[in-house]
């Protein structure tokens, strides 16, 4: 029987809109995919979320990655504001599973920039029974000790519980330490999968 919902953050409760962020700061889509070659999709970008180095290390290492553009990092990253913005059904979600008994928590690979920065789109915070951000355990997913460690925290069963995220990768590592995995792709979707787990709200 579930009794604990587990969610990743990004693209399952808010939108992690970076190339619209990007464009939005007046780059075009040739740079912006230059931009995201040297951060976004390189692995220095884990390290944001992993939170052991500062933000002029991450800089550094951005501009290493394409020291052309050292100005449009700087231009791109300084600020976060706006790259993480609210879903509307996140809050009446969590608060339909609350209703109906079950713990929701939360397992996010998520920096604390982005936290400060985007604030307004973590407005589903309050309504959760606690959580991981990867920054303040200096854990990323799909590490299997992030997924061990909020088991523990929280005293939780992992048959008893499970885990949505829009990445395969970090749901196959969660299915590994027995917690059951949804991989998501809509709402809708993950709802008819909650439901075919016994999960009634």
């Amino acid at each position: 029987m579930i009794k604990n919902v587990i969610f990743d953050i990004g693209n399952v409760l808010t939108d992690f809109r970076w190339r619209e962020f990007l464009r939005e700061k007046g780059f075009d889509e040739e740079m912006i995919d230059r931009i995201a070659g040297a951060s976004l999709l390189s692995e220095v970008w884990c390290e944001y979320d992993r939170g052991a180095w500062t933000q002029e290390q991450l800089m550094e290492a951005f501009v290493k990655n394409d020291p052309a553009i050292e100005k449009e990092l700087h231009m791109a990253f300084d600020d976060f504001t706006g790259m993480v913005t609210p879903r509307e059904y996140a809050i009446p979600w969590l608060q339909s599973l609350k209703a109906n008994g079950y713990r929701v928590l939360y397992l996010s690979n998520f920096s604390r920039k982005a936290e400060v920065e985007c604030a307004d789109a973590l407005n589903f915070m309050p309504y959760m029974d606690g959580g991981i951000l990867s920054y303040r355990d200096k854990l990323i997913k799909p590490n299997p000790d992030i997924y061990k460690l909020i088991l523990s925290r929280y005293g939780l069963v992992a048959e008893e519980s499970v885990f949505i995220d829009d990445t395969l990768v970090n749901v196959e590592a969660a299915e590994k330490v027995g917690i059951h995995g949804i991989h998501f792709k809509t709402k809708e979707q993950v709802d008819c999968q909650l439901r075919a787990l016994g999960v009634e709200y």
